[in-house]
């Protein structure tokens, strides 16, 4: 199996903490952008599904307000995962999403312009 790359992309988003991490933590929040249906069957196991293709992802933290960091479950190295971080900066208290993501070298410009369509659809859902 190729070696990934981690990668970090970050994004201004006008909305509160406490909002989005409706829209990155709870299934329902992430059907709405981030995939075409998510279930759970376990409150760990999340499973994506996009067009005829299904993919689950273990929950391996959270933090209310803060972060949800995923690892898909055919993944065999326990040190690659994904993560969507709320972050405030301190004095303006302007909302930044930051993506924490893991791809092959040859697919990590690929993976980057996935991330910015999906987080541009979360902007329009929510009207940031």
């Amino acid at each position: 199996m190729a070696e990934k790359t981690k990668y970090q992309l970050e994004f201004s988003v006008n909305a509160s903490p406490q909002m989005l991490y409706q829209y990155i933590s709870v299934p329902s929040g992430l059907a709405m952008w981030y995939a075409d249906d998510v279930r759970t069957s376990d409150e760990d196991v999340y499973t994506f599904v996009w067009d005829n293709s299904e993919e689950s992802a273990l929950l391996l933290r959270k933090k209310l307000d803060d972060y949800v960091r995923f690892r898909w479950q055919e993944e065999e190295d326990e040190s690659i995962y994904f993560e969507i971080k709320i972050r405030v900066q301190e004095l303006t208290k302007e909302v930044t999403l930051v993506i924490t993501d893991f791809a092959p070298e040859d697919e990590v410009e690929e993976a980057k312009r996935l991330w910015e369509t999906q987080i541009a659809e979360l902007k329009a859902l929510i009207g940031a």
